[in-house]
Order: C-alpha cells, then structure tokens, then sequence
C-alpha cells in the first residue's frame, strides 16, 4: 500500500513573495492548490456557497451576472463584524474542503496548499503535515507592496499590521525560505526544499536543515 502524499502548507505576509514560489514548486511539477482559487470556486454561481450567501445577505450579495458582487460585499462587511464572521462561516469551512479533496487526491510524493491566512487559522488544518513560510523583512514587503499597489508607505505599513506578526508566523514554521534576494536565489532555495521534501514523503535521509 502507498504511503500517502506529504501536503505542505505554503503561506506567508502580504507581499513577502508566497505567488513566486508557489509558481517555482508548480514549474517543478508539484501540484499546487491555492486558497484564493478555492475562495472563488465554492462562491460560484450554482454553487450551495452563493446559494447560502444569498439566503443570508439577499439578492444584493450579486451582480447583474448573478455571480458573487465581491466588491459590494466587501463594503457590507467591512464596519460590520457580525455580517464578516457570517460571510467566513460560509466560505471558510468550504475552502477548507475544497483543499483537503485536493490533497487526498495527490498521486505525487507531496503537494503544495498556499494558503495566505494559514497561521491564523492553524487549527483548522492540523492534518497539513509541515508549514513552509516565505519570508521577507519589514521594509522589503513595505517597498513591494508600494510598488506592486502603487499606494504610500502608510497605508502599506497598515496593510502589514492587519496580518499576522512577523514573529508568530515564523515560530510556526517548519521551512522558512527567505525571499529578499532575487530569482536566482529563490529558486535555489525552492530547489533544495524540493529534494528536502522529497526525501520526507519517500522516508529517505535528507541534509539537515537550519530549522532541525
């Protein structure tokens, strides 16, 4: 009988470069699920997610298309945390399944879930068997933010304070990569996570690790 895959929890801060090594693991062929897709799929028209939203919110929940109205949403629920705490206790629980569906059908050695709000969230996906965080300092993520969203330091710093803190979410993780190098550096060090990880879902010794 064949061992099951090794499900890796990809995550990180905003802006810290989770997107870039999610498409590193995937041009090596791991397969990568992500959460944000999960998020929208379980919201589809047709689906017993919108249907549930707009039982709860009413029609106003669409737009003329009949799919989900994502910006007004956004706004219903942004002063209202009853109305944030209702919309989550749809889509979350959803999102969840949808990713572990996905990781019980992984015919390779391991696969990859990023999942931007996994630290806050770690005890909903206690069977992820290992957390790899991306990380960046502070002022890097500020500058990639600014640029990325064309927004001022100040709301940028903002942006970062809504998350989780820095220190927490690399107390969580079993691999951190660290990405405020460039490209050639992130790959390399995706590189090595992938034969890492490769060693641990076929039981083979692997080279230790800073965080061993």
């Amino acid at each position: 009988m064949s061992r099951p895959a090794l499900i890796v929890g990809l995550t990180g801060g905003i802006a810290a470069g989770k997107s870039a090594v999610a498409e590193q693991f995937a041009a090596l062929g791991v397969p990568v699920h992500d959460a944000d897709l999960a998020a929208r799929e379980v919201v589809a028209p047709g689906s017993s997610g919108l249907q549930e939203i707009t039982g709860r919110f009413g029609p106003g929940a669409l737009d003329a298309t009949g799919s989900l109205d994502r910006g007004a949403m956004r706004e219903r629920v942004f002063a209202d945390p009853a109305a944030r705490q209702a919309l989550e206790s749809i889509i979350h629980p959803r999102v969840r399944q949808w990713l572990r569906e996905r990781a019980q059908a992984t015919t390779t050695s391991y696969g990859v879930l990023a999942i931007p709000l996994l630290i806050e969230h770690l005890s909903d996906y206690r069977w992820i068997d290992r957390i790899l965080v991306v990380d960046a300092p502070e002022l890097v993520r500020v500058e990639r933010l600014m640029a990325r969203d064309r927004i001022d330091a100040d709301l940028a710093q903002r942006m970062l304070a809504q998350q989780v803190g820095r220190a927490e979410r690399l107390a969580a993780a079993d691999d951190v990569i660290d990405n405020s190098g460039g490209e050639a550096a992130l790959a390399t060090a995706v590189a090595a996570l992938h034969e890492r990880y490769l060693a641990l879902a076929e039981g083979r010794p692997f080279p230790p690790h800073s965080r061993d």
